[in-house]
């Protein structure tokens, strides 16, 4: 039911709540079908209603203990969700419950032959039967305000759930003198265990209360999920009262305990409506929240992804860069950095084109991160025709055999470039650097914090040592790799500083 509910509801989760959810068609059918079984069930049992059966008092605290823990559960709910969606006509509904919950109760304790002969609380012998009266009129009004309230813009106010319990548990007290204080003021309907024919007068005044609710909820129309089934409660509570205060002959027999069953699945009904929704609602929030992360998951990779070749970009590079540093300060490991460039890489797209040369760098950049593959290693589109690959925990030495490694699987590649003054060929040209022949400024700047001069070199400066060692590799042929030395560090370093 619940699933249907949410189906129903769309994609636009218009209404995250029972007294804003609109009825889907299935919904209306269960519903039907629901009120179909419980006539059905009503038409059969009517003729037996004064069938005596065996006085059961236990009966009514089992049965009265149910609708109270059942009618205080549905009115937090109700009071609950009063904080989002149409908030005094939710706090007059659930003020219903309350009453109905509380009623109960005080009903059970003034029920004679229970607790004690004559019913405690100073009940006398018309007392429970009032009760039940007061108890199932009331209900109805508080039903009846929430479909006259709901009918407009009710925003939620402070303190109005609090003031809507106390104003029910008021009436409950006030009820509850009247039918035992005052019990003489009121005409006797109930004789020993039997009806008294002014009984038939008070029920249905009663009953009708009931029916009039079920047409203020049906002026709603169309109805909300919560309107639906509070159509169908109030359908079960005629049943009740016919079964158990008009149709049968009084206590204990066949239309007394029928009629409270009836009373007690109502009570349940609308719980049931809540506690589906509400599970729904916490799955669809789950599925929402996993959807949030994939997203967020996504726009993450994708805010670090390079578009046209598919590796890292430049801020991916930056941000990882900065990370390899700050650790290999702590740890005193070696940092290294190969710094590529495609050779003669605007003639190739004057010769072929653009659509070519977006092909060339995804080729190159493939190329380049198959080899750089080990943990921590990065390869990323630097800019424009330029790569950059991150090798942390890798020395000069290794760093340049890596260098010498892409540079000839690019060659492979045969890209054809004849207007490449190397070779007919894509080739590329690697600057290697590492940080790894200057562990005393390392140290120094790690105690720092910053670099206070060339000779504290930070993570710019090793940038700049590779791209010193990638323009020696391009005076000296290209296609090649050529590695920085201290000599270049330091002059990039001076540059650094000096910009």
């Amino acid at each position: 039911m619940a699933e249907d509910q949410m189906e129903d509801a769309g994609p636009g989760q218009s209404a995250l709540f029972l007294s804003d959810a609109p009825v889907g068609f299935r919904e209306q059918r269960l519903a039907a079908a629901t009120v179909a079984v419980s006539t059905l069930m009503f038409i059969i049992l009517a003729p037996f209603a004064k069938l005596p059966l065996t006085p059961l008092p236990s009966f009514i605290p089992i049965y009265q203990s149910a609708l109270l823990v059942n009618d205080l559960i549905t009115a937090a709910f109700l009071l609950g969700q009063s904080q989002f969606s149409r908030g005094i006509a939710l706090n007059a509904l659930a003020g219903g419950y309350v009453f109905t919950a509380l009623m109960s109760t005080a009903h059970a304790l003034t029920f004679p032959g229970l607790f004690s002969s004559g019913g405690l609380l100073g009940a006398g012998p018309q007392t429970t039967a009032w009760l039940y009266m007061f108890w199932h009129g009331g209900f109805p009004l508080a039903v009846i305000a929430y479909a006259r309230l709901a009918a407009g813009p009710a925003p939620p106010r402070r303190g109005v759930a609090v003031l809507t319990c106390m104003i029910a548990a008021g009436a409950v007290c006030g009820f509850t003198m009247l039918a035992t204080r005052g019990q003489n003021l009121l005409p006797a309907i109930m004789v020993g265990n039997h009806y008294t024919p002014i009984m038939i007068v008070v029920v249905s005044c009663v009953w009708t209360l009931n029916l009039l609710a079920v047409a203020a909820l049906y002026r709603r129309w169309p109805l909300s999920t919560l309107d639906l089934w509070l159509v169908v409660v109030m359908c079960a509570w005629l049943f009740d009262i016919a079964l158990s205060a008009m149709l049968n002959a009084g206590r204990f027999d066949l239309g007394f305990y029928a009629g409270r069953i009836y009373g007690l699945a109502a009570a349940s009904l609308v719980l049931v409506v809540l506690l589906c929704r509400n599970s729904a609602l916490y799955l669809q929030l789950i599925e929402l929240h996993r959807s949030d992360r994939e997203k967020s998951a996504e726009l993450a990779r994708l805010s670090t992804v390079d578009p046209l070749t598919g590796i890292a970009n430049r801020r991916a590079f930056d941000a990882a860069l900065d990370q390899e540093w700050r650790r290999m300060l702590r740890h005193g490991t070696t940092l290294s950095l190969l710094m590529i460039d495609v050779d003669y890489f605007k003639r190739f797209n004057d010769a072929y084109g653009h659509v070519a040369g977006d092909q060339c760098l995804r080729t190159v950049a493939q190329t380049v991160a198959r080899r750089a593959r080990r943990a921590g290693e990065l390869a990323a589109r630097y800019g424009g025709e330029e790569f950059a690959v991150l090798l942390p925990h890798t020395g000069s030495a290794d760093a340049a055999k890596l260098a010498e490694v892409i540079c000839a699987s690019v060659r492979d590649c045969g890209i054809p470039h004849a207007q490449s003054a190397t070779a007919p060929h894509v080739t590329i040209s690697v600057g290697v650097a590492s940080i790894g022949g200057f562990p005393e400024a390392a140290a120094a700047f790690s105690r720092e914090g910053a670099a206070p001069a060339a000779s504290q070199p930070g993570a710019n400066v090793l940038v700049e040592s590779a791209d010193q060692a990638l323009y020696q590799a391009k005076m000296a042929g290209r296609d090649r790799a050529a590695v920085a030395n201290a000599n270049d560090a330091a002059t990039a370093g001076e540059l650094a500083a000096a910009n």
